[in-house]
């Protein structure tokens, strides 16, 4: 018995370095500047009772070096005073227009259908897209995201991390997973195959939109407006990945265990409508960890061939934490890395606690 699960130990390993040794298309890709870059730019925020944060985060949006754009707010039906903020950059600067949801019985607390509306009001033909809890991290974002474009590309992926807070666990396992996460969609697309992008810095083309019939074909769930339109719409010709220090932005993070478990329930609920070959990898990748960690647990405990086990274990390891000090080194989240065994640990049954309380009930609304 030890012996078989000494084999299925070995295959899982296996199949943990040839998704790593894929990772690394992501690990070794370097950066570019966007030379000049002076496309017309929608930037479109859909904010749902965010007062506060468009306060503090809108300003570094109208702050951009950049010539060309207007900034889109979409206020989605908000109980506290984000239309009166929104208005009131509006009277500070002309390239804020406002877009003002009310509630609509057939797409109640529906953001695809508040960023529909936003989409349509957008006078230019590139759009980009985050968060009104979103930073961009230099006045050089949007001349980044927009950069992509000029490739002749309709997609363009970008990095969306959130805020550092060095005494907080469950921030380095917060920014860990939206790493890993990062590497996971960079990489695939890199290899030909991208098949999801964030809503907290993710742009295309108005034109990209309409002929995917927006989001016609998910609309009825409530989350996906970027993980699905892009699984749907995104190939290896169409799509850009932006990920210079220049182009990210960062969120503001979920500071209970509480919150972030329900957050990540909501993003996990749509990934089974994600193509069939992207579910069968996620979920090898996902399955490949799992049973890595059980088996290893089990056959330490055992004492059997443990010599061989813990030098399996160490070539995976080493691979992985390559692969996770590269990627961490582009996106600037370094400090996670030296956690990383523990923080994955804690991810994957996480991860499987998300699985089973989803597969009793589905989040039911985008906030």
């Amino acid at each position: 018995m030890a012996a078989i699960l000494l084999g299925f130990f070995f295959l899982f390993s296996i199949i943990i370095l040839a998704f790593y040794l894929a990772f690394f298309a992501f690990a070794r890709d370097k950066s570019k500047n966007p030379g000049e870059v002076n496309l017309p730019v929608s930037v479109i925020v859909c904010a749902k009772n965010e007062a506060e944060n468009l306060k503090n985060f809108l300003p570094p949006i109208l702050d951009q070096d950049y010539s060309n754009f207007e900034v889109i707010i979409i206020n989605d039906a908000s109980l506290d005073n984000t239309l009166q903020v929104i208005e009131h950059f509006q009277t500070l600067d002309g390239r804020v227009k406002l877009v003002n949801v009310q509630n609509n019985e057939a797409f109640w607390a529906n953001k695809k259908y508040a960023l529909t509306l936003g989409i349509k009001k957008a006078q230019n033909p590139y759009l980009i897209f985050t968060d009104a809890d979103c930073a961009p991290q230099s006045p050089n974002w949007i001349k980044h995201m927009a950069s992509g474009f000029k490739q002749e590309k309709s997609i363009v992926l970008g990095y969306g991390g959130y805020f550092k807070d060095s005494k907080s666990l469950l921030n380095k396992l917060i920014r860990f997973e939206t790493l890993l996460t990062a590497i996971q969609y960079f990489s695939y697309a890199k290899l030909g195959n991208p098949y999801m992008g964030v809503g907290r810095n993710l742009a295309y083309t108005s034109k990209q939109f309409y002929e995917q019939k927006g989001f016609a074909n998910h609309l009825h769930l409530r989350s996906g407006d970027d993980d699905l339109f892009v699984n749907e719409a995104a190939n290896f010709k169409n799509t850009f990945i932006c990920h210079h220090p220049e182009a990210s932005t960062r969120s503001v993070p979920k500071t209970d265990l509480k919150s972030w478990f329900h957050q990540k329930r909501r993003h996990a609920s749509v990934a089974g409508f994600y193509k069939t070959k992207d579910k069968v990898l996620l979920g090898l990748f996902y399955a490949s960890r799992f049973f890595f960690w059980i088996l290893l647990a089990v056959l330490l405990i055992v004492q059997f061939q443990w010599q061989l086990v813990l030098g399996c274990a160490g070539v995976v390891l080493i691979v992985q934490a390559i692969v996770y000090a590269k990627s961490a080194q582009k996106l600037q989240e370094t400090d996670v890395v030296w956690l990383f065994p523990f923080l994955e640990v804690f991810l994957i049954f996480t991860q499987f606690g998300i699985f089973i309380a989803n597969s009793i009930s589905k989040p039911r609304h985008w906030k």
